[in-house]
């Protein structure tokens, strides 16, 4: 079955998307940030790509892109490692096929004055969004510093609300992406911590790409192309970076200047990387991989905070990543 399987999408690649094996319409979930394939909305490459519309569906958060996923709403979603692991261990049907990027100085805590280092938290209020990458580099970040975390009062707050609770007084710290990290900072808040301080530390945090599991099954040449728009996306932004981000810039309604600093904060391993044991694998050993040892830690870091439930956690990641997709784009681009 596995090898008719492989036939039929090397085919679909080589033909491009089949007529009758194309779905009315592909709907795809991201934040609104400005992220490298919001390129692909602009021009509407993936439109071309997939020869049929498609329907972009923004949300606020991860855990919104789970109900999302829930109720059966969206195909394919951009958004973080935290919230894709918990609607893994949750049993959610979906499969992480790729990574957007992985996250350096997109997402991290910005101060009010008096709060230098870490340390200056304790005695603080925090705010932090809820089940999103940005808590769990938060909790990291307290973790391997050695900070009293009762001391610490942490606020679970949604972006927007933490910017009003920031301008209201109501919080000294917040840890979120942009472009509310920048909002922060106009606002008189300096940057305290970034996560991609957590690598040394062996932690890996990152934007994954997750599609529905019966969408993939369905349309297999579909999810491939995605990836390869992604691609071809990340090579623009290298090859034109103040281009890129103004087009960027544009579409989502952000300065220039935030867009900019928002593409550079992310790192951009190349779909034929991703498809390495290093990342996703090669489809015989995913709790091996990096991605496989990076869903164990976030999922024993959501089971330490009451997330989920430690014995929801599976005890092998074979179906939970799916490097396949990563290997027929990676095979069929130029």
């Amino acid at each position: 079955m596995k090898k008719q399987w492989g036939l039929i999408l090397a085919a679909s690649l080589i033909s491009g998307v089949s007529h009758g094996a194309t779905p009315d319409e592909v709907r795809i979930a991201y934040s609104g940030g400005s992220q490298v394939i919001m390129l692909a909305k602009a021009d509407g490459s993936l439109d071309k790509a997939f020869g049929t519309k498609v329907n972009w569906v923004q949300f606020a958060s991860g855990a919104d892109a789970l109900n999302y996923f829930a109720s059966n709403a969206i195909d394919i979603a951009n958004f973080g490692s935290s919230p894709a692991t918990a609607g893994l261990v949750r049993k959610l049907p979906i499969e992480i096929v790729g990574v957007s990027g992985v996250i350096a100085s997109y997402e991290r805590l910005i101060g009010k004055e008096g709060i230098k280092d870490l340390r200056d938290l304790e005695g603080k209020r925090v705010g932090y969004p809820p089940n999103s990458t940005s808590q769990y580099a938060l909790d990291a970040a307290i973790k391997v510093h050695h900070l009293d975390r009762s001391k610490i009062t942490l606020l679970p707050l949604r972006p927007a609300e933490m910017v009003a609770a920031w301008q209201r007084g109501d919080i000294d710290a917040g840890y979120v992406w942009a472009p509310f990290a920048q909002q922060l900072e106009a606002a008189g808040g300096h940057q305290v911590f970034a996560t991609k301080e957590l690598q040394k530390d062996g932690y890996l945090i990152y934007n994954n790409y997750a599609v529905r599991k019966a969408f993939a099954e369905q349309y297999p040449q579909i999810v491939s192309a995605f990836l390869r728009v992604h691609q071809q996306k990340v090579d623009e932004f290298r090859q034109h970076p103040e281009q890129a981000a103004a087009t960027v810039a544009k579409e989502v309604g952000a300065p220039v200047t935030t867009a900019a600093n928002t593409l550079s904060g992310l790192e951009y391993p190349s779909i034929q990387e991703q498809a390495t044991a290093a990342w996703l694998g090669k489809g015989n050993d995913a709790d091996a991989s990096g991605i496989g040892q990076a869903l164990s830690k976030t999922a024993s870091f959501l089971a330490e905070t009451g997330e989920v439930r430690k014995r929801d956690i599976p005890a092998h990641w074979d179906a939970a990543i799916n490097p396949r997709f990563l290997q027929q784009a990676a095979h069929a681009a130029p």
